[in-house]
């Protein structure tokens, strides 16, 4: 009995604490985004020459490559113009027509506080404005590259949040900015704020709910990445974001899975995750998540500590990391090796 209670305490305590990159104000439950874009019915109702278009619910990213390699530019064009959100959110699609698709549906909310995605030289890969807005965007060239690198956040980001000028490398374009300079610009990287984060300190950051939401969908990411012909990503999962890949490891063709000031992952092993990924663990000596308890218990918390011995994961030296959030900062050891798996050149 006297286990069992502590269990629950430790279970409680985690759903204090636990956190994604910032904020410790009490924070409410938030409605996962899921499914395909608005404007989907439009499109379902829409054909070429008579044909259907594929359903952004049911077809899988090869056959919506394989639709758009029968189009001829125009038709391609028309569909960019005719519906925005959905051809920029569908997976498998063209690059070029997903960042062209995207900035038009940015155009058409109307809302000050996108605008600034729309800029001219912005590469945004996926926008969805319902809720607080989900957005990927990449820096560097996606089309030709040898290496990707898919930056997946914790908590308090989102469409309007993930750019933030005062979060320089803390961030998700920030981490992916200073990431992609580290590797002397040979790496694309995507800032990948493509789920709906906790906001705050709640029960959402100590729950799988979100995670789970998230998971599918950057199941399906990494799924049009290989859809477009790009290489297999290296996934940097900060904090929450951990809990998103751990759950999504299994669905994903990634090479390598990073996990830095992680909670937890959902498994109590690298072979829980059933992954054929490399997995590695990091975490500063000043990282608070050390104070979060290791521990899943009815629903509550996500499990052992990644940078443990026994979870078997591949250590990063993180000596000089600063906080919860300063893995990419410049000069510091985590982010020469980040640099390093993002190149295939750590073994």
């Amino acid at each position: 009995m006297r286990r069992f209670a502590r269990t629950l305490v430790t279970a409680a305590l985690a759903a204090a604490v636990v956190a994604g990159t910032a904020g410790w104000a009490s924070a409410d439950a938030q409605t996962a985004v899921t499914g395909p874009p608005p404007g989907t019915a439009a499109w379902r109702a829409d054909t070429v020459s008579g044909r259907p278009l594929p359903d952004p619910a049911r077809a899988t990213p090869a056959e919506v490559a394989r639709f758009f390699a029968g189009l001829d530019a125009s038709r391609a064009r028309e569909l960019v113009r005719a519906h925005p959100l959905v051809v920029g959110n569908l997976d498998g699609a063209p690059l070029p027509l997903r960042y062209e698709a995207n900035r038009l549906a940015v155009l058409a909310t109307g809302e000050p506080r996108f605008a600034s995605l729309a800029a001219p030289g912005r590469q945004i890969l996926a926008f969805d404005p319902r809720g607080r807005g989900t957005v990927a965007e990449v820096f560097g060239d996606l089309e030709r590259t040898a290496h990707v690198a898919v930056i997946v956040p914790g908590s308090d980001n989102d469409a309007t949040t993930y750019d933030r000028a005062r979060a320089q490398y803390t961030g998700p374009a920030g981490m992916a900015r200073s990431l992609r300079s580290a590797t002397g610009e040979s790496a694309a990287v995507i800032a990948w704020t493509g789920y709906t984060t906790p906001v705050g300190v709640g029960l959402d950051t100590a729950q799988g709910r979100l995670a789970r939401a998230g998971a599918v969908r950057l199941a399906r990411f990494t799924e049009g990445l290989d859809a477009v012909g790009a290489p297999d990503p290296v996934l940097f999962c900060h904090s929450y974001g951990s809990v998103v890949c751990g759950l999504a490891a299994r669905h994903t063709d990634a090479t390598d899975i990073v996990a830095f000031g992680s909670p937890g992952m959902r498994a109590d092993s690298v072979g829980e995750l059933r992954t054929g990924a490399r997995v590695w663990a990091a975490r500063g000596p000043s990282d608070w998540i050390s104070d979060v308890p290791n521990v899943e218990f009815a629903g509550l918390g996500h499990g052992a500590d990644p940078t443990s011995a026994a979870f078997g994961a591949r250590r990063i030296d993180a000596a000089d990391v600063a906080g919860h959030t300063g893995y990419f900062t410049p000069g510091t050891r985590s982010l020469k090796a980040f640099a390093a798996i993002a190149t295939e050149t750590a073994r």
